[in-house]
């Protein structure tokens, strides 16, 4: 929203996740001596499975059993149950009453740490966003169904658009919701939609999922997303995601719509798009390292 010289206290960040590309895990029906063996990467194995254990959990809401845990990782049940009750002993993972296992409250300092390095490994990269097109940047994260800002550099016109740290929004009516959802698959979009619904946030949200797939479509095509006065009236974004990035994020542009219009837009997205390469050669680099 348009406010001048105003900022609200950042929210609460969630460990953010994104959709994970399948790899092999060794299903031998190890010993415990075993799973601690090095992996053919040079890893510790027994650490690289319980890794993929909270990423499974992750990608399943949050809550699992044994049994699923198992069917999914290829794993023994013996080796699930000994790395569970590591995990449960750390306070990343809970049982139950039910006992079935759930993400532990631990999990929560990581992502909210990991979050703030994230934003601030980006804010240069957004400040000089700003230096180029005179808009203010922000960059977000897909947390679970919602988008998280982490980051953000203001404009230096004295009308220009805030965005709290921490503020969480639903994805349908923002462009970095768009440009985050290009890439997730229609069924998943749907499934997400029909869980957090499609409030109308001004007369031009999108609030069918037919109208929004169809938006998909056209950023897929396009190369980068537009929220036209779709969260707040008399505001225009564009935002691109960011390639390869270690977790699912996006960094957009917002500025009031006279200012961001059609030929504004034509010279700030090739802009964006070089920023966030360049942005995810940097992330990529810290991530290896």
């Amino acid at each position: 929203m348009y406010k001048q010289g105003v900022n609200r206290l950042p929210g609460r960040l969630l460990p953010s996740r994104q959709p994970r590309k399948e790899r092999a895990v060794p299903t031998s029906s190890a010993s415990a001596t075993d799973s601690a063996k090095p992996s053919a990467a040079g890893g510790v194995q027994s650490l690289e499975r319980a890794f993929d254990l909270l990423e499974r959990m992750a990608d399943a809401g949050g809550e699992v059993g044994l049994s699923e845990l198992s069917a999914a990782s290829g794993l023994p049940l013996p080796t699930i149950h000994r790395l569970m009750r590591t995990l449960v002993a750390c306070g990343y993972v809970r049982q139950q009453a039910n006992r079935r296992y759930a993400l532990g409250p631990r999990l929560i300092r990581l992502g909210e740490s990991a979050s703030r390095l994230l934003g601030t490994w980006a804010r240069p990269y957004l400040a000089r966003l700003v230096e180029e097109t005179g808009e203010t940047a922000n960059m977000a994260l897909l947390d679970g169904d919602e988008i998280v800002y982490v980051a953000q550099v203001p404009s230096k016109h004295s009308m220009r658009m805030f965005t709290e740290v921490g503020r969480r929004v639903l994805p349908h009516s923002t462009g970095v919701g768009k440009a985050l959802l290009a890439g997730v698959p229609d069924a998943e979009v749907r499934a997400l939609l029909s869980r957090t619904g499609m409030p109308a946030a001004t007369e031009k949200t999108i609030t069918t999922p037919e109208g929004f797939l169809a938006a998909l479509a056209e950023v897929r095509q396009a190369g980068y997303a537009v929220d036209d006065n779709e969260q707040e009236i008399g505001v225009r974004c564009l935002a691109v995601s960011v390639p390869d990035s270690p977790t699912a994020a996006a960094i957009s542009i917002s500025g009031p719509a006279g200012r961001v219009t059609e030929t504004a837009t034509e010279r700030i997205v090739p802009v964006l798009q070089q920023v966030a390469r360049e942005l995810s050669a940097a992330l990529v680099s810290q991530n290896q390292g």
